[in-house]
């Protein structure tokens, strides 16, 4: 949502700037820029949330297409704690093998799964059967 409101405001930004008569930069910035936002809200609208479960397997959300992946090829799942600038952050580790055999590694944080990767795993194991 908030990225949809930056969208409106860089876009009434380039509107007042066209109808002002200001200098071509400074449009150009402000065309670019509402471009920009609005790219971005559109991804995190359509993207987000980007990890689906269900039984069949897990489904990757993208800005274009979702790609499934069975549980047959989930190889393993884990949470990986990192410490920058004094400030621990985890991410969802997810392993998968493609069905032509090459492996695949997908990460997750916090803003990708709209809940603490810490308390999206253990769920994501008590779904994958075993």
């Amino acid at each position: 949502m908030l990225g949809w409101l930056a969208a409106v405001a860089a876009t009434a930004w380039c509107v007042l700037l066209t109808t002002s008569g200001a200098d071509p930069t400074g449009r150009l910035l402000a065309g670019c820029a509402a471009a920009g936002l609005a790219l971005a809200a559109l991804y995190g609208t359509r993207a987000r949330p980007r990890l689906r479960v269900d039984a069949d397997g897990l489904t990757v959300g993208g800005l274009l297409r979702a790609r499934h992946h069975p549980w047959p090829l989930v190889q393993g799942v884990r949470v990986l704690r990192t410490r920058r600038f004094g400030r621990e952050s985890s991410l969802l580790e997810v392993d998968t093998v493609t069905p032509d055999g090459g492996e695949r590694l997908l990460l997750f944080g916090r803003l990708d799964l709209g809940a603490d990767p810490e308390d999206v795993a253990p769920e994501l194991l008590d779904l994958r059967p075993r």
